[in-house]
């Protein structure tokens, strides 16, 4: 695996030769979702959303047009939220700031 984080969080972690599903990591709860359960995904730089049959994941950060890259070749292996969301980077490094996510039907829809 490699990370596209530069700093010592890992924003997140891919597979070269593909992932089967998404381990999402939160501060109280982690949850794996499969990618034969993935629909689409849509975003930017500065914030992408995830959807699956069964969860949204929304992701704001910076830089995240690589994690989109990611996304498309189902290379996404793990995601992290990270430790200290406020943490400054540098422009171009891709950054993770915050990561939600929401089962579909709870809570409020984008």
């Amino acid at each position: 695996m490699r990370s596209a984080s530069v700093v010592s969080e890992v924003a997140w972690q891919v597979n070269e030769r593909g992932a089967h599903g998404l381990e999402v990591v939160l501060h109280k709860a982690t949850y794996v979702l499969p990618w034969s359960q993935f629909l689409y995904a849509e975003g930017g730089e500065d914030e992408v959303r995830l959807v699956f049959a069964t969860h949204d994941v929304m992701v704001k950060g910076g830089g995240l047009g690589a994690l989109l890259t990611d996304v498309a070749d189902q290379r996404l292996a793990a995601l992290a939220e990270p430790l200290s969301p406020d943490r400054f980077l540098g422009r171009g490094v891709p950054s993770v700031r915050e990561v939600v996510v929401r089962e579909i039907g709870q809570g409020e829809d984008s």
